[in-house]
């Protein structure tokens, strides 16, 4: 497989995916290509995530953007970890916090020392050991020196798309308003020759990147790139959002609050709060929806209730022919874990790492769909975790989650910590040691043993390893400020 050498780049569709796309290509290798992107006013992008996780940071380094500009930009606020309300049980919650926990050793995670503790009655809740949990549940923040604090953002997504494209447009980025009405495909290779808008304007492109949302206009409608869909394990096809007004000061996490047939997001900006209740299609009919999340929600409406249908799984190939899939049109997992942005971010890395410049080669597309593959079945596991380890039976849809059939993969890492504790973070794995020790003890998994390593301490000396770790982690978090101090200092966001 090869083309001729790629200086023409065509990006189709806009939204924070398309932008993110644009602005990447443009600033980073733009000087021996030409980037265009075409959207249409009229088509709408989904734009309702407005949570990231901290990989986001790597992007925004290598694309030099002022950190206090972006928040101020788009309504910003910081996030610490998800709280998961009503996960494990009814009126139960714990956090799933950024950064470390504790302090490991070459042999083991920090839980093996902590599970030895609990059973002494000398450790405190597992994460009294971690300063960014801590400091969001006391509604704390700042940015340290040296990441002495982990953590991410919640924005307006659609402010962001804005944002990156005035980067983008900054760097050359040609952007050609229009609806695209015929794709046309080269009979000899089969790859995408030319596009055609409503307008009858010509578009000629060497590569083309497809951010045209669930549609998949280039990767699924021109190419009938295949979908591996996972429904079956994961139940939750639509999602209802609705914005309203600010009724008090943002804290630093993401609410993630489980309702009968799914679960409610709560994300504080700085202007308003995003919400949303994403649930089984099979188990709540949307007027029941609507009516969960409406009556679940604080503050004036500012919105109409809005819709999202939606598949999760992923594309077979991210990579077929000339075309690149990032987004929705590659792949979908719910956004329980707020990596929707960050798959966009590792497909536009890995992408302008096999750059095809002189043309697409076969063991460059056979590459970047083995890499974006694995990491989204890494995702795929970490969510289907939340909603099979539980405690909860009181509604058919928990009772189906608890009981379902999960992948051997995910079978095999809660097998793996519920018998010794241990978690190996793989290759390509977002998630690592702690984030995986977080969930399976907050959704209540409690590992039969520990590392016997630990028992080379005395219990007197892991008393005191315990309680130096938790005397550090008040110690930081009794120097922050506010979450709503610091923004107010750091980042407080333009008027209108």
């Amino acid at each position: 497989m090869t083309t001729d050498k790629v200086t023409k780049v065509v990006i189709v569709g806009g939204g924070t995916a398309g932008w993110m796309a644009a602005a990447s290509l443009s600033r980073l290798i733009g000087k021996n290509i030409h980037v265009c992107l075409i959207e249409s006013d009229e088509i709408g992008t989904v734009g309702v995530g407005e949570a990231t996780i901290p990989t986001m940071m790597t992007l925004h380094q290598l694309l030099k953007i002022d950190e206090r500009e972006f928040l101020s930009e788009v309504q910003g606020t910081f996030k610490l970890g998800i709280s998961f309300e009503n996960w494990k049980n009814i009126n139960e919650d714990y956090i799933h916090s950024f950064g470390l926990t504790g302090q490991d050793c070459w042999a083991g995670g920090f839980q093996h020392f902590w599970l030895k503790g609990k059973q002494r009655g000398i450790s405190e809740d597992f994460g009294h050991y971690s300063a960014e949990l801590m400091a969001a549940k006391a509604g704390k923040f700042a940015v340290l020196p040296n990441n002495g604090l982990s953590y991410a953002y919640h924005m307006d997504a659609s402010l962001y798309a804005k944002f990156l494209r005035k980067i983008a447009e900054k760097s050359a980025v040609q952007r050609i308003e229009g609806k695209i009405i015929e794709v046309n495909v080269d009979k000899s290779s089969g790859e995408i020759d030319t596009l055609i808008l409503e307008s009858g304007q010509l578009i000629e492109g060497d590569l083309f990147i497809d951010c045209s949302g669930f549609r998949g206009l280039l990767i699924n409608e021109t190419l009938k790139t295949s979908f591996d869909d996972w429904s079956h394990w994961l139940p939750c096809d639509r999602a209802v959002a609705v914005q309203t007004a600010s009724v008090s000061e943002p804290i630093p996490f993401t609410r993630s609050i489980a309702r009968d047939a799914g679960w409610q997001w709560r994300i504080p900006l700085q202007s308003r709060v995003g919400n949303g209740l994403v649930y089984s299609s099979a188990h709540l009919t949307d007027d029941q929806a609507t009516d969960t999340l409406l009556n679940n929600i604080e503050g004036e409406t500012l919105t109409e209730a809005r819709l999202i249908k939606f598949r999760t799984g992923q594309r077979s190939q991210h990579w077929n022919k000339n075309v690149v899939a990032l987004g929705l049109a590659a792949g979908f997992v719910e956004p329980l874990e707020s990596t929707a942005i960050h798959m966009v971010q590792r497909g536009i890395i890995r992408l302008l790492q096999m750059f095809p410049q002189d043309g697409v080669q076969e063991p460059d597309v056979v590459e970047f769909n083995k890499q974006m593959t694995d990491e989204y079945l890494f995702i795929r596991d970490f969510v289907i975790m939340h909603y099979h380890v539980t405690e909860r039976e009181d509604t058919p849809f928990w009772r189906h989650c608890k009981s379902m059939a999960i992948p051997d993969s995910l079978q095999h890492r809660l097998a793996l910590f519920k018998q010794t504790g241990r978690v190996f973070q793989q290759a390509g794995d977002v998630f690592a040691e702690n984030n995986w020790t977080q969930v399976m003890l907050g959704q209540g998994l409690m590992p039969e043993q520990y590392h016997p390593i630990v028992d080379i301490m005395s219990d007197q000396e892991l008393e005191n390893f315990l309680t130096g770790l938790k005397a550090r982690t008040d110690s930081i978090v009794s120097q922050l400020p506010s979450h709503q101090q610091f923004i107010t200092k750091y980042c407080k966001a333009k008027a209108g």
